[in-house]
């Protein structure tokens, strides 16, 4: 297509949204008008879908639970006044609750102010809260915030000691719907034994969001934390930032979660409209499905160009994945759906893998975000008359017609500057194309079997090890891994125990193995 041909493309592909200044550039993605027409009836269907799901229509089955996300930013919208309600306090108590911390109303025992944030959470209660923490938080924030999102010791450690002396002054937030995810438990413990090693009553530093009645809500209730917030049977986890989860501690950290949320409704309105060519989302669906051929056939590389949105990728590799990743469609066949997600930033990535992406494999399509503010104030020049947001700009531009050039499609998403507004636009706007782009390839994107599926694995390994353990404990000799497992009755997991073992060894926690250990086989253990 000659240059004159693809300026045209790009005016008539081209969105924008002028209350958010957000524009949307779809025109790189080398579809036609006969593949656009082949799908309008799959996107009347998705629309419609999309409307029946904001009014409350029972949205995943497989929990008998509605999906109202949306109804976090409009409360109007709620299908009850009862959870309009419900959706209203909950935005004031968390904004009285920030106000109180921010000027001491609440405060630790013998000191005057709170001065950072341990939050405590997995998966959707982490990346909502780290991708916005990231984007948005002041330089010099009321209270810094740190970040436990795993089971990994050395991970907490590192964490408990960045804090160091300043635990007397530090708020922990425990994130957790139910209360017994094995990560956020396992952090709180932990935490938990970090204060009372230094004498600090946990509880008056402490604040549960969880689910109303939760074996968390049922802690905090009991131990009398400083406060409880709740987390609605109605919001998945990489749905969740616009709730609790998310504006508890973006507003201790001095974000506006107000224009987080307005900028969300905006985009919300946006992307209600059903019409392809007028919707930023149905058209990101749109380039998602023809890349792809409706099977996720390509991935998703998306490449932010401001450091800021570093984690957006990250953040957005759970809302896809987890939401399109799935085995079965609608009508339980066989279909292995999803599309892979990975990312960085832009220029990073000029150094980095932009060098495969344009000449090797051909399996992906970029996203690629730009912002066009460079920042807040003069630009001093680094060459004669060049700024370096020229040259950040010019790597986005001279990688967009790179890819393109060679055959390679991408999507650009441009944004005015990083606020809380486009950011909560740009959550808003992934969110709709999920779930159109759900539609389309006919999968449930709000549930999700597989994630379930391995913490019910973990769950079967920590049994065996307790039950080999038992065991070891009655036995007066060393034994082979196999008549350990023979014993325990089952011979067929001997592989598992072995690694059990390996792992109660390494850590000293009184499981000796003998023998030569380039060959497991040969290995005796016993309790040491």
């Amino acid at each position: 297509m000659d240059a004159q041909a693809l300026w045209q493309r790009y005016q008539d592909w081209l969105y924008l949204h002028e209350g958010l200044g957000l524009y949307l550039d779809i025109s790189r993605m080398r579809f036609d008008d006969a593949f656009v027409a082949s799908l309008q009836p799959k996107f009347d269907k998705a629309f419609a879908d999309m409307a029946k799901l904001e009014k409350g229509a029972i949205a995943n089955p497989d929990e008998n639970r509605m999906v109202g996300h949306y109804w976090l930013r409009n409360p109007d919208l709620a299908p009850t006044p009862e959870l309009t309600q419900e959706i209203v306090q909950t935005l004031e108590q968390i904004e009285a609750f920030a106000d109180q911390i921010h000027t001491g109303a609440v405060h630790p025992p013998k000191e005057r102010s709170f001065t950072d944030i341990i939050s405590i959470g997995i998966g959707g209660s982490a990346l909502g809260p780290q991708f916005v923490a990231e984007a948005l938080s002041p330089d010099l924030p009321p209270l810094n915030i740190h970040f436990i999102d795993n089971s990994d010791p050395t991970g907490i450690d590192r964490v408990l000691s960045q804090i160091g002396n300043k635990l007397a002054t530090t708020l922990v937030l425990v994130i957790s719907k139910s209360g017994g995810t094995p990560e956020p438990r396992n952090g709180m413990i932990e935490v938990k034994q970090a204060y009372a090693a230094q004498n600090l009553d946990f509880s008056k530093y402490a604040v549960a969001i969880t689910g109303q009645d939760s074996n968390l809500d049922k802690v905090a209730k009991s131990e009398n934390w400083l406060a409880r917030f709740f987390m609605y049977d109605w919001v998945g986890g990489r749905t969740s930032e616009m709730s609790a989860v998310g504006l508890v501690p973006a507003a201790l950290q001095g974000i506006d979660i107000r224009a987080m949320l307005d900028g969300a409704k905006e985009m919300d309105d946006a992307t209600r409209v059903p019409n392809l060519k007028h919707n930023p989302a149905a058209l990101l669906a749109l380039a998602w499905y023809f890349s792809g051929n409706g099977k996720g056939e390509k991935d998703m590389v998306v490449l932010p160009y401001k450091d800021s949105l570093l984690l957006f990728s990250r953040y957005l590799q759970q809302l896809v994945m987890e939401s399109l990743g799935k085995e079965q469609d609608l009508d339980g066949k066989t279909v292995y759906q999803g599309i892979a997600v990975y990312g960085n930033k832009g220029s990073t990535d000029q150094h980095a893998y932009v060098q495969q992406l344009r000449e090797g494999v051909p399996n992906f399509f970029a996203t690629l975000i730009e912002v066009l503010e460079d920042r807040q104030g003069k630009s001093t020049e680094v060459d004669p008359g060049v700024t370096a947001g020229d040259y950040l700009s010019g790597f986005l531009l001279g990688t967009r017609q790179a890819l393109y050039e060679n055959n390679r499609d991408s999507i650009t998403v441009s944004i005015p500057q990083v606020n809380a507004r486009t950011v909560g636009a740009l959550i808003a706007l992934y969110e709709r194309a999920v779930g159109l782009y759900a539609s389309l390839v006919n999968v449930n994107a709000y549930h999700q079997p597989g994630v379930e599926a391995g913490k019910k694995a973990a769950a079967v390994i920590l049994d065996l090890q307790k039950r080999v353990l038992e065991v070891l404990q009655t036995q007066k000799k060393p034994l082979s891994i196999t008549e350990l497992a023979d014993i325990a009755g089952v011979a067929e997991e001997v592989e598992a125990i072995y690694k059990i073992l390996r792992h109660l060894h390494s850590n000293n926690r009184g499981v000796v193995l003998t023998g030569d250990f380039a060959k497991p086989g040969s290995l005796t253990v016993s309790l040491g």
